[in-house]
């Protein structure tokens, strides 16, 4: 997808990228004309749409049917105080936009459903998945792979993270490959059932926003096929 080129103020912002090995001009203006669809703007999305933000990401949806809450705050640091009782995709948005006016953020404040989830996520190029919803995943695993999109999915519990790229239109397994069918009640609680500690979602929702860039720019190797574990407590 072609990209208008970099303004000088954007060549400024991005200059860190511009001398970047594995990066430079090509892979700033792939990112300036990437699409990138975040669902869930809580613990992983929130870190994950800040840094696709600065990182100048033309294109961020958020999907999200949530409001702020006190709770959330303890690591959810894209929300302010101030904002608790707003729409998270509201809250999320006015921070992007203050972050880099050049992003454009399309907030969509409702939960993801199969009614609107194929035409949403034919508008992007990337899908993120930072829900603690099983059906929620499994319906977005669905539509990625119908679409031949990849699907960066993670999840957290307690101490311990969890990323990896499902993209079987490249070779990788999908989600439901992995993980056929939800765990028994009880067996995944949520965070509100077993706690997690704060930065841990801000170091796994950065790795997604890693995930999001390589797949952009075609830097590196991304993790198709593989899963990153990573245990904050060990």
């Amino acid at each position: 997808m072609a990209s208008e080129p970099l303004s000088g103020a954007e060549t400024r912002r991005y200059a860190r990228h511009l001398v970047l090995k594995g990066m430079g001009g090509g892979g700033q203006q792939a990112l300036k004309a990437g699409r990138v669809l975040v669902v869930g703007a809580g613990g992983l999305g929130s870190p994950a749409i800040a840094y696709l933000a600065g990182a100048g990401v033309g294109r961020l949806g958020i999907v999200d049917p949530d409001v702020v809450s006190l709770s959330n705050l303890q690591r959810q640091v894209i929300h302010t105080d101030a904002r608790i009782g707003s729409p998270k995709v509201f809250s999320a948005e006015a921070a992007l936009k203050a972050l880099n006016p050049f992003v454009t953020v399309r907030p969509y404040h409702r939960k993801l459903e199969e009614e609107i989830a194929a035409d949403l996520f034919a508008d992007y190029d990337v899908i993120l998945d930072g829900t603690d919803n099983f059906d929620t995943r499994y319906l977005a695993n669905r539509v990625a792979v119908a679409q031949g999109k990849p699907l960066i999915s993670s999840a957290l519990a307690q101490w311990e993270g969890q990323v990896s790229v499902f993209d079987p239109a490249h070779g990788a397994p999908c989600y439901q490959c992995i993980f056929p069918e939800a765990p028994a009640p009880g067996l995944a609680p949520s965070c509100s059932e077993a706690g997690v500690i704060g930065p841990l979602p801000g170091v796994i929702g950065s790795m997604m926003a890693v995930e999001a860039v390589k797949l952009i720019t075609g830097a590196g190797a991304a993790l198709r096929g593989e899963m990153l574990i990573y245990d904050a407590l060990y």
